[in-house]
């Protein structure tokens, strides 16, 4: 009887083969990627608590405050700290530089500050040889965190020359490029009490700023610890919680955090019905110019940044509404009819968050 032999058809299964392991190889580096993800979103938590219970041990009743300046940090942006003197707004930007690792440094605006008294000149200089040169001497701005102290009282071309850097992150003198530092931070105050001799920030320099954070008076509890932490012979200091490379790698864990649909649509609801012609009548009668586009980035940003902060690996509507009023309020002007009614602006958000709290 004849026997048939049959070989195996290598040419149609050697692809099949092929492709189910690269198939397998996919899954397991998906795999082992999540996995990293994981262990440098807990280790990023577990920064993140240390660093705010360092700050915690120099600033007292100020949690909202520290919360909103350490979510403005992880979202890469800059604050404005508006409060009246004495509320330690110095104090917070000195810890956050010791806490974050970050080379932190304070200027002092005044009328006469120049542009270069921030950003830097070239000087002169002559070598043993009687050759002469000039060199690029850097200002203060080349710090990882610059404390911009009463920034409304430098004039409009100081200001100016802040900004733009605060925006590009490079700044240029005598037609050269200086790169700043990375990271690149700016944490400006104002005093919103006296107003002469100031100039005020214009809406369009103001929508720089990721947030305004207000600082308010702290509570007795808060204020009872600071009279006894701070009359004492010795000095509180806060310990350093992270780097600054590590400061970076969680701000790009920021970014890489998933977003719901929800999260996404509250948003955009929430930003669109600020403007007049798209939201409800009865409140956009009162806003003279609302959001932008930039508002709704900020928003997208610092909710991830807040979850995070907050100890969640995703943020919901909570996030939304918490954030809303210090990343709208200085993107947002009253018309005089309505300043005229006693409207104001942190009233107006309240109405607008009231609809999302409702879904």
């Amino acid at each position: 009887m004849e026997m048939l032999a049959f070989e195996p058809n290598l040419g149609h299964e050697a692809p099949i083969i092929l492709k189910r392991s690269e198939t397998v190889m996919q899954e397991a580096n998906t795999t082992s990627l999540e996995a990293a993800v994981l262990r440098s979103a807990e280790m990023a938590l577990d920064r993140i608590a240390a660093a705010r219970r360092a700050i915690g041990e120099v600033i007292f009743g100020q949690e909202q405050v520290v919360e909103e300046v350490l979510v403005t940090l992880l979202s890469r942006g800059h604050g404005l700290l508006v409060g009246v003197p004495g509320l330690a707004k110095t104090k917070l930007v000195e810890t956050l530089g010791r806490v974050l690792g970050l080379d932190a440094r304070r200027v002092q605006f005044t009328p006469d500050l120049m542009p270069a008294d921030i950003l830097g000149s070239e000087v002169l200089e002559e070598t043993v040889d009687h050759r002469r040169s000039f060199r690029f001497v850097k200002g203060p701005i080349f710090a990882q965190l610059l404390m911009a102290d009463e920034i409304n009282r430098a004039s409009p071309r100081t200001q100016s020359a802040l900004l733009q850097a605060m925006q590009e992150h490079h700044v240029s003198v005598a037609g050269e490029r200086h790169d700043l530092p990375h990271p690149f931070h700016v944490l400006a105050t104002q005093n919103p009490l006296e107003q002469e001799g100031t100039y005020p920030l214009p809406e369009a320099q103001l929508d720089r700023f990721l947030m305004q954070i207000d600082v308010a008076y702290p509570d007795r509890a808060a204020e009872k610890r600071i009279l006894i932490e701070t009359t004492g012979d010795k000095d509180s200091e806060a310990k350093p919680a992270m780097t600054a490379d590590e400061l970076v790698a969680t701000q790009r864990l920021v970014r890489r955090l998933p977003v719901g649909e929800q999260v996404i649509e509250a948003i955009l609801d929430l930003v669109r019905s600020a403007r007049p012609g798209e939201g409800e009548f009865a409140v956009t009668q009162h806003i003279a110019w609302a959001p932008g586009p930039r508002a709704a980035q900020a928003l997208m940003l610092a909710t991830r940044a807040r979850a995070l902060v907050d100890g969640r690996l995703s943020p919901s509507l909570d996030d939304v509404i918490a954030l809303a009023a210090p990343i709208l309020k200085h993107r947002m002007a009253l018309t005089f009819a309505a300043r005229a009614e006693g409207e104001t602006v942190p009233g107006v958000i309240e109405r607008l968050t009231s609809h999302l709290a409702r879904q």
